[in-house]
């Protein structure tokens, strides 16, 4: 699997912990997503919503000037294993570049222990999750061509 270094140190991370240390990584990481920055907050347009999420789920991705892939999430709170989820992505790939980003596997999350801590139907909206993520990257990378 390739991974960016930061992200194979989540995944390492899940990978060897106890469920019940799984669970609480993943709380923690849900009060990592900052709030959105804000030329985003209160512009509808700017995030794309993933529908495919059983939660309110909305995404953004800028290109910065040196490159680099800067990822916004609009979650709620409510949904902490969701905004985990978000959390796990900003810190692995937030400032990685687009190619480092598109080599990700799609299901790069399943069999890391997330498996045994959300349910099937969450375990989808992640995929959906990292699919979007990709194809904006994708358009990102295709303007600055």
């Amino acid at each position: 699997m390739s991974l960016p270094v930061r992200l194979q140190r989540i995944v390492e991370l899940f990978r060897s912990a106890p469920k019940d240390i799984r669970i609480q990584a993943l709380l923690d990481y849900s009060q990592r997503v900052p709030p959105l920055p804000p030329h985003l907050t209160g512009d509808a347009g700017a995030l794309e919503q993933v529908h495919e999420c059983q939660t309110r789920f909305f995404m953004a991705t800028e290109l910065s000037d040196d490159g680099t892939v800067q990822i916004y999430f609009d979650c709620p709170p409510e949904s902490p294993t969701v905004r985990g989820y978000a959390g796990i992505l900003l810190e692995g790939l937030n400032g990685e570049t687009p190619d480092a980003i598109l080599s990700v596997p799609d299901d790069f999350y399943r069999g890391i222990g997330l498996e045994e801590v959300v349910t099937p139907q969450r375990l989808r909206g992640m995929g959906a999750i990292v699919a979007r993520l990709k194809r904006q990257v994708s358009g990102l990378a295709a303007r600055r061509d």
